[in-house]
This record gives structure tokens, C-alpha cells and sequence, in this order.
């Protein structure tokens, strides 16, 4: 259920109501936009007559709300949300360009390749310091070491830190040394994890979609970490498991439009993932721009075919240098910003 307050509403009739309603046993979410103050009912909203709500002065009017993500929901928070990875700003018209290596292999290569992403016009460093693998005997990344490997980059080219975090016994190592938190798709229903997440991670999530998950739950799954105290969530489609095989998995684009109509929250596209191929990056990357995503994540490598981990999907530099130039002119059509 939402209270949608009158223009004239003023900061203690906000106060009141919120008072009012937490009586009742009810969690409430204030979101102050530009044109208007909306109160957001969390619980069980079946205890409130919303004529009661109705008759007070500063109230225009009560809706409720039938899907069961409330925080994500656009009807509780009407405008784009921003948020903030250590200065770079994804959503409301501001693109986070995310690119490096799917994992980080040694000092020289991850600096070169932070350097070189860097020169081309990416704002966040990304980089694997834990892998999860199909195959228990793949390469399953560094560890703590690359999370240090990664503050070196950092500190060479400024660029914020992004990588996946898969166990909640790291949480206090992430929130020292990363700037964006990734829930990767293998995890995107590990709720005891994303309770955790919500409660103590203190930086920005990336949660990426499931192999197989709806719309519903890939957002229900925000939902968990929004709930438990960390509101600045950024959804990541990074394909889907079909039928086809041809390619990794199959890009699901219309997830956009589809998002941006029901959610608040910031969506990310990571092309690499999707098709598995490092020629369809450039053609998916430019579409997702299109179609209106906030971003990108794109997995380059500087030496691909002795990556240790996907490289055939990953660009060389010089191709995410040429496909940088080709969004950059593609945002300032569509009227995003990047910094």
C-alpha cells in the first residue's frame, strides 16, 4: 500500500502520518520526489482501512500495491534511482561503464588491462577475486590476494572496484577494499546470503539475474536485500538459460523496458556473459544502449587465448576501445551521462 501526500504537504505532516501508520505495526518507506511525497506501507497492509488514511488533510490519495515487492517497486519510489560507486553514478540518466578481466591473474595484467579501460572511458574496474566455477576443477581466482591486486589498479588509475562476493564470512574484507558488490548469478536465490548482504554489506550491489529466473523473482531477490537495510541495489541481465545453444545464453533485452516500467532500480547489461562470443559483445552492447540500460559490463582481457578463465568472450583492448567511442555516441543520443 502507498499514502501519496498532496503538493502541499508539508515535513511534520510526514512525520505524523509516519507515526500514525508505524502504530499499527507497519514498516513505512518515505520517498521524497520532485512533485510529490509518497509513504510506503511494508507488512501487513490487510490491518488498514485505507479510508482512514484517506480523510487526513495532507493525504491526495491511498493505492494498493498487488505485486509483493514493495522497496523495488516504481509505484513506491516513482523516480530513477541513482546510485553513488564512489563517485560514479548508475541511473537517472548516468551510464556505469564496468569493463576488465573476468579474473584477475597477476599485477601486471590486471594494472595493464585497469589502465587501458581506464584510457578508453570505463569509471569501474572489474575484476574476479573469487570464481565460481561448473567445474570444480577450473580456475576458482586468487582470492584475497587479487582484492589487493585489484587496490593496486585502483590506485594506479582510480578507477572503484567491482567484484563478486560469494560467501558472507568476506563481507567485512568487501567493505574495506570493494566499491560495488556483485551477487552473481549462481546466487541470485541464496537468501540467507542476501539477507546478510542487506544487513552489513555498506557499499552498492550488483545482483545479477539467474540462470532461469522470471522477472519476479530476479527483482523479489532485491527485495531481500532492499528489506534488510541496503537500499542502493542495481539489477545486472546477463543472459538467460533456452533452449539455443549456439551461443552461452540468450540476451534477454526486453528486460529493460520491462524493468525501468515496474522497478526504480538501476539495470546493467553484460553482454560478455550472454552470448559467450567476443564478436556479439559489440553489436548486444550498442542494442542494450539502445533499448535504455544504465550501463555496461564487459569483460576485457589483454591477452585472451591464455586467459584463465573466458576468454573467448572477452574483448581485447583495442576492441573495447573502438566500441566505447561507438557508445559514447550512442548516449549522447539517447541523453545519458557518463563520466
Amino acid at each position: 500500500m502507498i499514502v501519496v501526500l498532496k503538493p502541499t504537504a508539508q515535513k511534520n505532516d510526514v512525520e505524523r502520518l509516519t507515526k500514525q501508520i508505524e502504530k499499527l505495526g507497519l514498516r513505512t518507506s518515505v520517498v521524497v520526489g520532485t512533485d510529490q511525497t509518497i509513504i510506503g506501507l511494508i507488512g501487513d497492509t490487510t490491518i488498514v482501512d485505507p479510508k482512514t488514511i484517506e480523510v487526513d488533510e495532507a493525504v491526495d490519495h491511498v493505492m494498493r500495491v498487488s505485486e509483493p515487492y514493495k522497496l523495488a517497486n516504481r509505484a513506491f519510489h516513482p523516480e530513477d534511482t541513482i546510485v553513488d560507486v564512489a563517485g560514479v553514478k548508475i541511473g537517472g540518466g548516468h551510464l556505469g561503464l564496468i569493463a576488465g578481466p573476468c579474473s584477475v591473474e597477476s599485477k601486471e595484467q590486471i594494472i595493464e588491462v585497469a589502465k587501458s579501460v581506464k584510457q578508453s572511458g570505463a569509471n569501474i574496474l572489474r575484476g574476479g577475486a573469487f570464481k565460481p566455477r561448473t567445474s570444480p576443477y577450473s580456475f576458482q581466482g586468487m582470492g584475497e590476494n587479487a582484492l589487493d591486486l585489484l587496490l593496486e589498479a585502483k590506485k594506479a588509475t582510480g578507477l572503484p572496484i567491482c567484484t563478486e562476493l560469494m560467501d558472507a564470512e568476506y563481507i567485512p574484507l568487501f567493505n574495506e577494499k570493494v566499491d560495488l558488490v556483485q551477487i552473481g548469478t549462481r546466487n541470485m536465490q541464496n537468501y540467507s546470503l542476501l539477507k546478510k548482504v542487506g544487513r552489513e554489506v555498506k557499499k552498492p550491489v550488483m545482483l545479477k539475474r539467474g540462470l532461469a529466473s522470471t522477472y519476479e523473482e530476479w527483482i523479489m531477490a532485491a527485495e531481500y536485500i532492499m528489506a534488510n537495510g541496503n537500499p542502493n541495489v542495481i539489477l545486472c541481465e546477463r543472459g538467460i538459460r533456452t533452449f539455443e545453444t549456439y551461443t552461452r545464453n540468450t540476451l534477454d533485452l526486453q528486460a529493460i523496458p520491462v524493468l525501468k516500467r515496474i522497478t526504480h532500480l538501476p539495470i546493467i547489461i553484460d553482454p560478455s556473459h550472454a552470448g559467450g562470443k567476443w564478436w556479439l559483445v559489440d553489436p548486444m552492447a550498442k542494442a542494450s544502449i539502445a533499448a535504455g540500460c544504465d550501463g555496461l559490463m564487459i569483460e576485457v582481457h589483454n591477452d585472451p587465448e591464455k586467459a584463465l578463465s573466458d576468454g573467448p568472450q572477452s574483448l581485447r583492448p583495442d576492441k573495447y576501445d573502438s566500441l566505447l567511442k561507438d557508445v559514447k555516441k550512442l548516449a549522447d543520443i539517447f541523453g545519458k551521462k557518463y563520466e
